[in-house]
C-alpha cells in the first residue's frame, strides 16, 4: 500500500519517515552514502495526474521509471551513467528526456564542448524510443535549447535549437555554422520543420513559441556591441536597447500570452524586468516590488502563472491555484521546500523537501483529498536522527556589511570549540540555503562544524548585495569568508586554529585563496575544479565567445582592473601558500578547464609547496557520475582528516 498521509499532519509524519528502528547510529555512514548520486534525483508528473516518473536506482541500476496512481511501477528504461539534465512528460504517454555528452571539437573557439540530445520515450507503447532530428540528415542529432511542447490540432509538437547542416559538392552534408535554427519536431510523425531561421553572423537570437506553435517574440543582441531588439510576431519591433556587457534577454510571455516580459540592467547595474504587448506599445515595469526568486510557466501555453517570492513564497495570479500553493507551502513550513512539478490544474503537485531530519523527500500532494503521499526518498540510509542540525548563522563583514551563512553541526555534538570547515559555493553568483546538502552532512558526520557563507556577490538578497562582489574576488568577497570564520569563533562555535576550506568551482578559488592571498587562516585547503588564475579565465572565456565585445565586457565588469588580477590570482601566488593544497578535477570539465588544477600544481612543485592532484576521468564540471563524485569525497575526506583531524 502507498504511505498515505493527512496535509495537515504532513511534518510530524515525516519525523517518522526514515525510522527503521535504530535511534542512533554507533559508528559513522559509509562515504558513499553521502557522495554516491541520490536514490532518487528528479521527478515528474504527467499531464493527467496519474502517472510519476521518477529518475532512480533500482537494484543497484539508474533507470527512469514510471509509477502509475497505486505506485506500481508501469514501465522503465535503464539510463546507465548518461547525464540526466532534465526530463518531463508530454501530454500522459510520452516523455522527454535530455541527456548531455562532452565532445572534443577541432577548429573551433573552444576544445571541448557539452552536446545534448533529447529523447521521446513512450509509455506502456510497442514504439521505440526516438531520437529527435534524428529522421533529418541536414540536422545535428543534438538540441540547442528547449522552446516548449505544444499540442497544435490534436498532435504534440516539441521546439528545439537545430543545428543545419550544409551540402557541398559530393551531396554530402557538412558543418556550415553554429547558430541554431528553430525546428518543431512532430511526435507523431518523427518529422522535423524549420519555424524560424538562424540569426545572422554577429548577432545571438531567442525565441519565445506561443500556444500555437507561432513565434510570439524574437530577440537579437549584436554580439559586439550590446545592441538588442525585441520583436513582436509580426516581426515589428516592440522594444530596444543596449548594453555592452550584454545582461539583457527575453523571460518569457506575461499572464494573457499577449505581452512578453524581458530584462535589462539599470546605470547602477540592478537587473530590471519590463512588459510590453506582443501587437506593440507601452513599456511597463513589472514585479518591481517583489523579491522574485524564479517565475513559473505553463508548460503547456508558455503563459506566465506567477512567481516565487523569497519572502512570501509561491504567488500565483489565478486564486485556485495560490490557494493550492499557501496550503503546501504551510503543511512543509518547517522544511526546505520546493514544488517541481504539478498538472495543469494544480490539483496534483510534487514536492521535494530537505533540511533538518530529512535527508531528502518526494511527495505527491492531492489538493482534493488534501493528503500528500511520500514516493521517494533520496537517501534512506540517513535517518532523521543522522542528519546534522542547520540553521542560518548571521555575521558582520569587517566593512559592516550584513550577510550570513549555513551552519550545518555534527549530530549529537555540542556546538563548541568544533573543528570547522569553510565550505563556500561555487558561482559566485549562488547562494546556499536551510537543506540538507550532502557535501556539508558527509563532514557533519566525522565530527566538522561545516559552514556555507552567503559572501557578498550571492545571490541570496538584492541585486545591489550582488553586484557588491563585482571587483572583489580575492578581496572583500574573500575576507567575507574568513570573517564568518572569526564571527564563528567569537561565539564559541568553533575552534579557529582547527579550520580548513573547502570548495568547487568559484568556491574553489576561494579556497586556494584562502591559503595563497591569505595567511594563517587554514590547515589545509580542498579546491575541486577551481579557477586558478583570472588572466587564464578571461582569456578562455572570451575566446569561447569568439571574441565578442559584451563578453568582454562582462568580464572586466564582474572581475575588476586587469592589471590587478595577478594580485588576486592563486596560481600566480603559489609560493605564498602556507597549507598543504589537494585539487580535483574532472578532465572533461567545459566550464573550468583542466589544465587550471595541471598548473596550479606545477607552481606548487616549483615552490616546494605540499600538495595532491586527483584526476577524475571522465568526469565533468557537476559532478554528474556516481563513481568520480565518490571518489572525490573519499579524496578529500582523507586530505582533511590527515590535516585537521576531528577528534
Amino acid at each position: 500500500m502507498p504511505h498515505t498521509i493527512e496535509i495537515r499532519s504532513l511534518f510530524a509524519a515525516l519525523l517518522l519517515a526514515f525510522s527503521f528502528g535504530q535511534l542512533h547510529a554507533q559508528e559513522p555512514l559509509l562515504l558513499s552514502v553521502y557522495g554516491d548520486l541520490p536514490n532518487v534525483e528528479d521527478a515528474a508528473i504527467s499531464t493527467g495526474g496519474a502517472n510519476i516518473a521518477i529518475l532512480t536506482r533500482i537494484k543497484g541500476e539508474r533507470q527512469l521509471v514510471v509509477l502509475d496512481q497505486n505506485r506500481a511501477i508501469v514501465d522503465r528504461w535503464g539510463v546507465g551513467d548518461a547525464k540526466v539534465r532534465y526530463f518531463d512528460w508530454i501530454g500522459d504517454d510520452r516523455l522527454l528526456l535530455v541527456t548531455s555528452q562532452t565532445q572534443d571539437v577541432w577548429g573551433f573557439t573552444t576544445d571541448k564542448i557539452e552536446l545534448s540530445s533529447a529523447q521521446i520515450i513512450p509509455i506502456r507503447g510497442d514504439r521505440k524510443v526516438e531520437t529527435v532530428f534524428a529522421n533529418d540528415g541536414k540536422l545535428v542529432q543534438a538540441v540547442f535549447g528547449n522552446y516548449g511542447t505544444r499540442k497544435i490540432d490534436g498532435r504534440w509538437q516539441a521546439f528545439f535549437g537545430a543545428i543545419v547542416l550544409k551540402r557541398d559538392f559530393n551531396n554530402d552534408y557538412r558543418f556550415d555554422h553554429g547558430r541554431p535554427y528553430l525546428y518543431s519536431y512532430d511526435l507523431g510523425t518523427g518529422k522535423s520543420q524549420m519555424v524560424s531561421r538562424a540569426p545572422p553572423e554577429d548577432i545571438a537570437r531567442d525565441w519565445l513559441v506561443d500556444a500555437t506553435g507561432g513565434v510570439a517574440a524574437t530577440f537579437d543582441m549584436n554580439r559586439d556591441s550590446g545592441r538588442w531588439v525585441l520583436r513582436g510576431p509580426d516581426g515589428d519591433k516592440i522594444a530596444d536597447g543596449q548594453d555592452q556587457a550584454g545582461r539583457a534577454g527575453l523571460i518569457g510571455l506575461g499572464y494573457d500570452g499577449r505581452s512578453v516580459i524581458y530584462s535589462e540592467r539599470d546605470a547602477e547595474g540592478n537587473s530590471l524586468w519590463f512588459e510590453v504587448p506582443l501587437a506593440g506599445g507601452a513599456v511597463t515595469p513589472l514585479l518591481q516590488d517583489a523579491d522574485v526568486d524564479r517565475l513559473y510557466f505553463d508548460e503547456t501555453t508558455g503563459n506566465l502563472l506567477g512567481y516565487l517570492d523569497a519572502n512570501k513564497g509561491p504567488v500565483f495570479a489565478d486564486p485556485a491555484r495560490q490557494a493550492a500553493a499557501s496550503k503546501i507551502r504551510r503543511a512543509f513550513s518547517k522544511l526546505d521546500m520546493r514544488m517541481i512539478d504539478w498538472t495543469p490544474q494544480m490539483d496534483k503537485v510534487l514536492v521535494r523537501t530537505s533540511g533538518n531530519g530529512d535527508s531528502g523527500s518526494y511527495y505527491v500532494v492531492d489538493l482534493h483529498s488534501m493528503r500528500a503521499e511520500g514516493f521517494g526518498w533520496e537517501r534512506l540510509a540517513i535517518e532523521p536522527d543522522m542528519v546534522g542540525p542547520i540553521t542560518t548563522f548571521a555575521y558582520t563583514a569587517v566593512d559592516g556589511l550584513e550577510m550570513d551563512g549555513i551552519l550545518t553541526l555534527p549530530p549529537g555534538r555540542e556546538a563548541k570549540d568544533l573543528p570547522v570547515i569553510m565550505l563556500p559555493h561555487g558561482g559566485p553568483h549562488a547562494s546556499d540555503r536551510e537543506q540538507f546538502d550532502w557535501w556539508a552532512q558527509a563532514f557533519a558526520s566525522r565530527g566538522y562544524a561545516v559552514f556555507q557563507p552567503n559572501f557578498r556577490g550571492s545571490t541570496n538578497r538584492d541585486d545591489a548585495f550582488k553586484l557588491a562582489g563585482y571587483g572583489e574576488w580575492g578581496r572583500k568577497m574573500q575576507t567575507d569568508i574568513s570573517d564568518g570564520l572569526a564571527a564563528l569563533a567569537d561565539a564559541g562555535i568553533v575552534d579557529p586554529r582547527r579550520a580548513c576550506i573547502v570548495g568547487a568551482s568559484y568556491g574553489g578559488y576561494a579556497a586556494l585563496a584562502g591559503v595563497t592571498l591569505q595567511q594563517g587562516l587554514y590547515r589545509c585547503a580542498v579546491a575541486v575544479a577551481p579557477v586558478s588564475d583570472l588572466k587564464a579565465m578571461y582569456n578562455e572565456d572570451y575566446r569561447e565567445s569568439g571574441d565578442r565585445r559584451i563578453t568582454k565586457e562582462a568580464l572586466l565588469q564582474q572581475l575588476g582592473p586587469r592589471d590587478q588580477w595577478d594580485d588576486v590570482s592563486p596560481r600566480r601566488n603559489a609560493d605564498r601558500a602556507d597549507a598543504p593544497i589537494l585539487l580535483i578535477h574532472g578532465r572533461e570539465d567545459t566550464v573550468v578547464p583542466y589544465s587550471h588544477s595541471t598548473q596550479m600544481a606545477d607552481k606548487l612543485k616549483d615552490n616546494g609547496k605540499p600538495y595532491e592532484l586527483v584526476s577524475l576521468d571522465g568526469e565533468d564540471h557537476w559532478l554528474s557520475l556516481s563513481a568520480t563524485r565518490q571518489q572525490m569525497l573519499e579524496a578529500t575526506m582523507r586530505f582533511v582528516q590527515t590535516h585537521n583531524p576531528a577528534d
